[in-house]
């Protein structure tokens, strides 16, 4: 595929629907070294996930049963707000660990919510089952073409806004966000793929030659884990021979808690994990070498003025 095609023809499309988020030069979090930040947390409902929403929906023809989607949480609020800003139905699939907060802001789309018991995996079941039965559109949250590209744009527009990095750090879940990096850049830009140590699908896979179930727990499971990694994310990964590193829950917190008190950047865990690997030293840049960090997600839990 084409990837860099599609990601541009992505752009296009959805460029009337999603936010072009901010980038900053951030000095601080103990670091010795400037970190080029991009917020993608400012995104429409709080992630990047409105980016392959829009796409898919606006790249294919939607049936009259509409779009069903299984979420942790980030992936069904995108998926609801793209489906009601283009008039479509949506029935959309969560955990009950996707907890209250991320519930709320799903139900404020008007889509009809279903949470059901266990996790993302268990979610993801009920809605395939229901796109069999109904012909709804499935709008997956990572593994899908569609999906891909439209998160790839988040990369294309942080390009076009001067991204000076020799090297990205993602916070990778089911593969969808950094599976777009790596599709943009095809290796011209270094990509580390963060994950919890407790929620670790991509690492687990690269050391296995082959995506294998993980178990899934911690303060990011809700947005970070996965069950098993995509299987675009992965060939794109293995292909490439990136950098995948874990870090500690204590790590993602302590970063969540820096970006507050030194930006008052109020994110979710996902969306401080990537920041974590450089704070713990899990990732040690080489002298000279200039990183950036894509804050993926601010929907906290319990949302701090509900």
């Amino acid at each position: 595929m084409d990837w860099q095609s599609e990601i541009t023809a992505a752009a296009e499309r959805i460029r009337p629907h999603v936010q072009r988020t901010p980038v900053m030069q951030a000095q601080g979090f103990g670091l010795p070294y400037p970190v080029e930040l991009k917020l993608e947390h400012m995104q429409h409902t709080g992630s990047f996930k409105a980016r392959g929403a829009f796409n898919t929906l606006l790249s294919q023809e939607v049936p009259a049963a509409g779009l069903v989607a299984a979420s942790g949480g980030n992936h069904g609020a995108a998926a609801a707000y793209a489906a009601h800003q283009l008039g479509h139905k949506a029935r959309i699939y969560v955990p009950e660990m996707a907890g209250p907060a991320k519930i709320s802001l799903i139900e404020r789309t008007g889509a009809d919510l279903q949470v059901v018991a266990g996790a993302y995996a268990n979610a993801l079941e009920q809605a395939q089952a229901y796109e069999q039965e109904t012909g709804a559109m499935q709008v997956h949250a990572y593994d899908a073409p569609a999906t891909v590209a439209g998160q790839g744009t988040c990369f294309a527009e942080w390009q076009a806004q001067g991204l000076e990095a020799d090297t990205l750090l993602i916070a990778v879940g089911g593969g969808g966000l950094i599976g777009g990096a790596l599709a943009w850049f095809q290796g011209a830009r270094k990509i580390v793929a963060v994950e919890p140590e407790t929620s670790c699908a991509l690492n687990a896979a690269l050391a296995a030659k082959q995506p294998v179930d993980v178990e899934v727990s911690g303060v990011a499971a809700n947005a970070l884990g996965a069950k098993r990694i995509g299987s675009i994310c992965f060939e794109l990964a293995a292909t490439q021979g990136i950098t995948s590193l874990t870090v500690p829950d204590s790590a993602i917190t302590e970063a969540q808690t820096a970006l507050w008190r030194e930006r008052r950047i109020l994110v979710e865990p996902a969306g401080a994990t990537a920041l974590a690997a450089l704070m713990c030293g899990a990732y040690r840049p080489a002298p000279g070498e200039r990183v950036a960090v894509l804050i993926c997600g601010g929907n906290i839990a319990p949302d701090p003025l509900g």
